[in-house]
C-alpha cells in the first residue's frame, strides 16, 4: 500500500510590540516570574481591555506579505475554557472576523521543486501564561508574564504532504515575519512556535484521514521529526489493523517521539460569542496603504535582488536571503571585502558552522560582520590563504580582534618571496628523490595528480605561509625541467 500524509500548521507568531495587546505590561521577555501581569491581564473586578493598535497593524503588514485578504472589519471573540495558565477563564482571540483571510505564500524545496501553499487566515489573539513543571519537585507552578501577549494565529490549507514541505513552510513564514519586524522568530523563547495537524490516506483517496495534533514545537528540525514520526507512526498502526484517534500529541525530544496528551474525539465547545468589553476594529483603504507603503523587502524580493546584484546561484541566494539578519550580514561582509562569491561561501561555511557547533545564532555571533569582511581583504591581497584565514577566524570567533591584529600578533603573513619559495622548492625536491623519479617516469598527463605531494611538503616546510599559486607554478616548472 502506497500512503500520503496530508499536513496542516498552526504557528503562534509573538508580536514584537512593547507592550501586551489588552494592557500597557511589559513582554520583555526573562522578567521574574509573575512580574509583568497587571489586574487586567488577570482580568481583575472593574478592568477594561484597551487595544494595542500596533498588535493590529503588525497583523495587516502580515497580511499583505502573504497577499492574503484584509479584514476591514475584525471582532475580537472569546473563547472559554478553563486551566490553570489561563487567568481569565477565556481567552480573547479571533474567530468569526479574524483580521487576515485567505492568502497564500510559495515554498521552494532542496531539489529546486516550487508549491504554493494556502493560508487559511491569520488572526490576533492574547497568548496565555506558562505551566512550569521544573521548579519545585512534585508541583507545577503558574507563571504569568506571557499572559495578554500579543500572538498572531496563522493557519495552513492542509497542502503540505510531507516533512521537508512543512519545514520548508514554517521557514518561510518565520523569515516574512522577522523580514517583516513584527516578530523576533526566537524559537528557543517560544516566541515562535508550531502546532502540526498530521493524517495519513492511500494515495488517490479524496477523504482525509483522522488527523492528530502535536503541539508547540519550537525548532525547524523538531518539526521535521515529530511529522516524520507521527506519519510513520499512523502509517504502521493503520497497517496492523489499528485505527489513528483523534487527539493532541506532544514531541519528546529526548525519546524523538510524539506521545499522547489528550483526547480530541469529541470536538470542544468553547461557547464562541463576541467579546463585550472590545469594539470592533474597522479599518479602510488608506490605513491600509498606508501600511502597505511601510513594507520592507520580503524575502522573495531580497532573493531575486541577491540573483541580480551580487551574481549568485539560486541557492546561495535563497539561503542567504531568508532570514533578514543573515541577509544583512553577508551584504556588510560582500561591501567589505568587495567579492560577494567570496562572502558566500564564508557565511555559508566557516561562520554557520561555528554559530552550529556553539548553538548561537547570527544576531549573537562575537565576529561582526566588519571583522569577517576584513579577514576575506587579507585573503583576496594574498597577505594569507584561504587555509590560514582559517586559523585567524578561530582566533577571532574565540578571542576577538581584527584580522590584521591575529596575523601580526601570531606571524601568519603569506610567504610571497619568490626567492624564499624557490629556496624551499628546491630543498623539497632535493629531499624526495623517490617521488622526483616517479613524476619523471609518469605519463604527462598523469602528472597533475603527483604534484600534490611536493605541494604538501612545501605547505608543510613553510608552516603554511607559503602562497599556494605560487608554489604550484614554481613546483611544476622545476620539475618539468627535470622531465
Amino acid at each position: 500500500m502506497e500512503w500520503e500524509a496530508v499536513i496542516g500548521l498552526e504557528i503562534h507568531a509573538q508580536l514584537a510590540t512593547k507592550s501586551k495587546i489588552f494592557s500597557g505590561a511589559s513582554t520583555a521577555f526573562g522578567a521574574e516570574p509573575n512580574t509583568q501581569a497587571c489586574a487586567v491581564d488577570l482580568a481583575l473586578p472593574g478592568t477594561l481591555p484597551v487595544f494595542n493598535e500596533e498588535a493590529l497593524r503588525m497583523a495587516v503588514k502580515f497580511g499583505l506579505a502573504v497577499d492574503a485578504e484584509i479584514g476591514r472589519k475584525s471582532v475580537f471573540d472569546r473563547k472559554n475554557y478553563f486551566y490553570p495558565d489561563l487567568p481569565k477563564g477565556y481567552q480573547t482571540s479571533q474567530l468569526f472576523h479574524p483580521i487576515v483571510g485567505v492568502g497564500h505564500i510559495d515554498i521552494t524545496l532542496e531539489d529546486g521543486t516550487e508549491k504554493r501553499i494556502g493560508v487559511t487566515r491569520a488572526h490576533l489573539e492574547e497568548d496565555a501564561g506558562k505551566s512550569v513543571h521544573d521548579e519545585f519537585p512534585g508541583m507545577s507552578g503558574i507563571d504569568l508574564n506571557r499572559a495578554g501577549t500579543p500572538l498572531l494565529e496563522i493557519v495552513s490549507e492542509p497542502d503540505m504532504r510531507s516533512a521537508e514541505e512543512a519545514v520548508a513552510y514554517v521557514r518561510k513564514i518565520h523569515s516574512i515575519v522577522t523580514s517583516l519586524g513584527i516578530c523576533d522568530g526566537n524559537m528557543a523563547e517560544g516566541s515562535f512556535r508550531c502546532d502540526c495537524n498530521v493524517s495519513v490516506r492511500l494515495k488517490g483517496e479524496e477523504e482525509f484521514g483522522t488527523r492528530t495534533e502535536t503541539k508547540n514545537i519550537n525548532s525547524f528540525r523538531f518539526i521535521e521529526k515529530a511529522i516524520t514520526g507521527e506519519i510513520e507512526r499512523q502509517i504502521d498502526l493503520l497497517e496492523d489493523g489499528g485505527r489513528v484517534v483523534q487527539e493532541t500529541r506532544l514531541y519528546d525530544a529526548d525519546k524523538d517521539e510524539t506521545r499522547s496528551m489528550r483526547s480530541k474525539e469529541e470536538a470542544n465547545d468553547y461557547r464562541y460569542f463576541p467579546c463585550p468589553d472590545l469594539l470592533p476594529i474597522v479599518i479602510d483603504d488608506t490605513y491600509i496603504d498606508a501600511v502597505r507603503g511601510s513594507l520592507p523587502e520580503l524575502p522573495d524580493a531580497r532573493k531575486a535582488r541577491f540573483i541580480e546584484e551580487y551574481k549568485l546561484s539560486d541557492y546561495d541566494a535563497m539561503v542567504l536571503s531568508g532570514d533578514r539578519t543573515l541577509a544583512e550580514y553577508f551584504e556588510t561582509v560582500a561591501k567589505a571585502s568587495k567579492d560577494a562569491k567570496l562572502a558566500a561561501n564564508w557565511v555559508m561555511g566557516e561562520l554557520s558552522k561555528m554559530l552550529n557547533q556553539n548553538d548561537t545564532i547570527i544576531a549573537d555571533s562575537p565576529v561582526s560582520a566588519e571583522q569577517l569582511g576584513g579577514l576575506l581583504e587579507r585573503i583576496k591581497d594574498n597577505t594569507i590563504s584561504g587555509k590560514i584565514a582559517k586559523q585567524v577566524f578561530e582566533v577571532m570567533w574565540k578571542e576577538g580582534g581584527s584580522a590584521d591584529e591575529i596575523i601580526e600578533a601570531k606571524g601568519l603573513k603569506q610567504v610571497t618571496d619568490s626567492g624564499a619559495i624557490e629556496k624551499i622548492v628546491d630543498d623539497v625536491i632535493a629531499n624526495s628523490s623517490a617521488q622526483v623519479e616517479q613524476y619523471i617516469n609518469a605519463e604527462p598527463d598523469k602528472r597533475g595528480k603527483m604534484i600534490g605531494f611536493f605541494m604538501g611538503q612545501v605547505m608543510k616546510a613553510s608552516q603554511g605561509k607559503a602562497n599556494p599559486g605560487q608554489v604550484q607554478g614554481v613546483l611544476k616548472k622545476k620539475l618539468d625541467a627535470l622531465c
